[in-house]
């Protein structure tokens, strides 16, 4: 066991010479997965543990603590704010949200909470990933949570706080019975059966304060004494170090900078590093490093350790399509997140899910606030009292990827989502189907009383070519990036992960985010990524 000091959250003036330490485990990130590796494998006291994490703590900081606030986050400090390349069929205007700061985007983003479809599970080890099905994953789901809904399937004792969303909003409460008069009834969430064609108020995961039960209040703030953790924030991992005189090469710790001068000290891993920094920088990380497609890195001037062509591939994510209108009486002015209810249909046209049977191919978001953030620079009218629907793909077919820009740590890597080039046309046919169900629900009696004009895309959006030009010129995210460095069977060249999250063709290194996912999930995947993390630390531990 390592002599190292209790919690170490140094600020950035600090001289970087008081790093060089040493720990059984240095886990790099301390985001959604990341937070919860490193809490679990602390809770053995005869190793020592370090977190790194490039952004600020959130502790006191109640622009990122309370839930109702996560807007203001998006492009704000606490964001890395990763432009898109420009896209052939997307909205090249797009920005991938990044939390930089402790928790990762689980401090970050709406906290929706949702367990992954058994089907999804299944899935992942259909497709290599062994010991990714259901039966062994859904209990680590139940193991993080504390969730209020009825059930016995669901967790009363985890770290992780969960919530039904009450139905305050009465323009929300409006939608949901003008669902019902559409044909998609009102469905309970995570009740362990996938909502193919339902709508609801969701699930978050946020104290009865109103504080996000993000990774790092679930996982981290209750462990801050804990002797053999030490967290270090305001801290950038700008490489991987490893014993290249080993048969394999070893990850043998981390080069680090937390200080305005670019000076690099190294923090030294006994046992294993954990890369858990998300699916747009681990592949970038693993590429400084060394590890990647092998032209990519002499492109940049770096050695090849590891000719992995699978890192920075098969980037995925949900695009979402944003439908408004301004609304006939006052919205909310008060709100647990302002994202309240999820609507899921199966358009089960032409491609539709035939390959993913038992989920939707569609999920819509319901805002209580304005959404212009793509469709006012188009020349679209906005309102201040407007409410929307945004319809996503769950199971895009567009492949993007994640490349350097250059081999220097502090450049965004260059991310290329390539939205709505899948050569079948699933996606923007299912976005196209989402705009048109939209209208169909808020057509309804229901929400007569609260619907007025329809901001966007309007009245001159009628043919199903002309949704489509717009929806791909508006498009956003969900913010859901996923799959760039996944895992996958022994033999497949393009995993870069074996199923136990170890980095091929070297040891002591694993990545544990939702780079690792195999496909995406169907829902928002924050829980799935914090279970990512637990499994990670079981299988570590394991081993």
């Amino acid at each position: 066991m390592s002599d190292q000091p209790t919690t170490n959250r140094l600020s950035p003036n600090v001289a970087a010479e008081t790093l060089d330490q040493t720990f059984d485990y240095v886990v790099v990130g301390g985001g959604s997965a990341g937070a919860a590796v490193a809490a679990r494998l602390s809770e053995d006291p005869e190793v020592t543990v370090a977190l790194l994490e490039a952004g600020p703590t959130d502790e006191g900081n109640d622009q990122v603590l309370q839930l109702n606030r996560w807007m203001e986050l998006l492009e704000s400090g606490y964001d890395w704010d990763y432009p898109i390349e420009p896209q052939e069929n997307g909205n090249s205007f797009m920005r991938h949200a990044r939390a930089k700061v402790l928790g990762g985007c689980s401090s970050h983003n709406s906290c929706i909470a949702f367990w992954p479809p058994a089907e999804d599970m299944d899935d992942w080890e259909a497709s290599g990933a062994l010991g990714w099905n259901a039966q062994s994953t859904l209990p680590l789901v139940k193991r993080l949570e504390t969730n209020d809904a009825e059930g016995e399937h669901h967790g009363r004792s985890g770290p992780v706080h969960l919530m039904n969303i009450p139905p305050h909003d009465p323009c929300g409460v409006a939608l949901l019975d003008a669902c019902e008069q559409t044909g998609i009834p009102r469905a309970e969430f995570n009740s362990g059966e996938t909502v193919v064609r339902g709508a609801n108020f969701f699930q978050v995961n946020r104290k009865d304060d109103g504080t996000r039960s993000s990774s790092s209040v679930s996982y981290i703030h209750p462990i801050l004494d804990r002797e053999n953790f030490t967290l270090l924030t305001d801290t950038w991992v700008k490489e991987i170090l490893f014993d290249d005189e080993a048969p394999t090469p070893r990850a043998s710790g981390v080069s680090v900078v937390n200080n305005a001068f670019g000076r690099a000290s190294t923090v030294r891993a006994n046992k294993e590093v954990v890369l858990s920094a998300g699916a747009i920088d681990s592949p970038k990380l693993l590429m400084l490093s060394g590890i990647g497609p092998a032209a990519q890195l002499r492109e940049h001037g770096l050695d090849v350790r590891v000719d992995s062509p699978g890192v920075g591939e098969h980037l995925q994510d949900h695009p979402e399509a944003v439908i408004a209108w301004d609304a006939k009486q006052p919205m909310v002015t008060d709100s647990v997140q302002w994202w309240e209810i999820g609507i899921f249909a199966d358009t089960q046209e032409g491609t539709g899910q035939a390959d993913r049977p038992g989920r939707p191919d569609l999920m819509m978001h319901y805002g209580s606030v304005p959404f212009d953030m793509h469709t006012l620079r188009q020349g679209y009218p906005t309102s201040e009292n407007s409410f929307c629907l945004t319809p996503n793909i769950t199971h895009a077919k567009s492949r993007g990827t994640v490349r350097l820009r250059s081999r220097d740590y502090r450049d965004k890597p260059m991310v290329d989502p390539r939205y709505f080039t899948d050569p079948e046309g699933h996606d923007i046919r299912v976005a196209v189907t989402g705009i048109k169900l939209a209208r169909q629900i808020i057509s309804q009696p229901a929400m007569s009383e609260w619907a007025g004009e329809e901001l966007a895309p309007g009245p001159d959006a009628r043919t199903d070519e002309e949704i489509a030009e717009y929806v791909k010129k508006t498009h956003n995210t969900v913010y859901h990036p996923a799959g760039s460095v996944r895992m996958g069977a022994a033999e497949d060249e393009l995993s870069p992960l074996t199923p136990d999250l170890k980095v091929k063709g070297v040891e002591g290194l694993r990545v544990a985010d939702a780079s690792v996912m195999p496909e995406l999930t169907t829902v928002n995947p924050n829980i799935t990524t914090m279970m990512i993390g637990e499994r990670c630390a079981d299988l570590i531990r394991g081993a």
